[in-house]
């Protein structure tokens, strides 16, 4: 939340902003056992952008109408959508920070940017004839499964010219997962308000929000040093954690996720979760001889979890790497 000197908060700015980029820099990032993602050619680099600005010299246009120091909505819209051209990386990170640094530069009274973006995921195709099947690099199919997001704040200092960063979080949202057995919730508090049963094998169908930061910002702006952590990578790794782990609750399984993401990359400080609980509510109990069942949409309301991790938590963590390098290092 952006605000003034005085503690007020004061901003504007343009959301929705659809931004489909062809032929970006491709992306390389170092490979996990969890995930066969090495990278993305981004040949359509798409993302849904909304901007906002802060300042001191904005007020006027708040408490007296003045229009003086206004950049107008549909102008920020243009300056995105042309700078999209000029970006010469490969994240949606620095993507973001392109724009932002150049929004400043360009608009030396703007004091605050906030810039954020989902990026918009296109799928890469099988296409075929009598001779086979390859991959097209012309046709691609839109896809409207979890995507990959980041937020990045700007702020002018004293410095002549001079910028930084104040905030940053990157993630991956949307996340929609079922297990169909190996996940239990029982032991739980049992008084007079308690209906639900203990229950020791369930399918669990969690929606999932991860959201991470580095400890160095720039291994999120440029994906050639080597130590990017692709939206794509921690899809698979949780989705690896998930099938291996028998979870007693969502809060575990979260936790566990947690820890593998900071084990396998150690350039990130934090993760943090958003998980609701959209279990199955059951109709035909499984039938013990062939496992099938009958399930149907549960009913509101939703459960739902919090919960965040840092470095600190790897200490007593089985799987904290030996070699204490950061994944892509040498």
């Amino acid at each position: 939340m952006m605000k003034l000197k005085d503690g007020r908060t004061l901003y504007y700015g343009k959301g929705d902003v659809l931004t489909y980029r062809t032929y970006a820099a491709p992306l390389t990032v170092a490979p996990i056992p969890e995930s066969s993602f090495r990278g993305d050619v981004n040949i359509i680099f798409a993302h849904n952008v909304t901007f906002s600005v802060s300042g001191e010299s904005l007020l006027g246009s708040f408490s007296e109408g003045d229009n003086s120091q206004v950049v107008a909505t549909d102008s920020m819209k243009n300056f995105i959508l042309r700078h999209a051209a000029g970006y010469g990386g490969s994240t949606t990170e620095g993507f973001l920070a392109y724009v932002a640094e150049a929004f400043l530069k360009r608009y030396p009274h703007i004091s605050e940017i906030e810039v954020r973006a989902a990026r918009l995921p296109f799928e890469t195709l099988q296409v075929g004839d009598e001779a086979g099947s390859e991959v097209s690099g012309l046709v691609f199919r839109r896809s409207h499964n979890e995507h990959a997001q980041a937020c990045l704040a700007l702020k002018r200092t004293a410095e002549e010219g001079g910028l930084s960063f104040t905030g940053h979080l990157c993630g991956l949202e949307d996340v929609q997962l079922i297990k169909v057995s190996g996940s239990s919730f029982h032991g739980f508090i049992r008084d007079e308000y308690t209906t639900l049963p203990d229950i020791f094998d369930r399918p669990l169908f969690i929606f999932l929000n991860i959201h991470w930061r580095y400890e160095e910002l720039e291994d999120a702006l440029d994906g050639e040093r080597g130590l990017y952590v692709a939206a794509e990578q921690i899809r698979d790794l949780a989705q690896s954690v998930f099938h291996q782990v028998q979870s007693p609750s969502i809060q575990y399984l979260v936790c566990q996720i947690g820890l593998r993401i900071l084990t396998r990359f150690p350039q990130l400080a934090e993760v943090r979760f958003e998980s609701n609980n959209r279990t199955w509510e059951t109709v035909v109990e499984p039938d013990p001889a062939t496992n099938a069942g009958v399930y149907t949409e549960p009913r509101p309301p939703f459960g739902f979890q919090g919960f965040s991790l840092t470095r600190a938590d790897l200490h007593d963590g089985p799987d904290e790497q030996s070699d204490g390098k950061k994944v892509g290092e040498r």
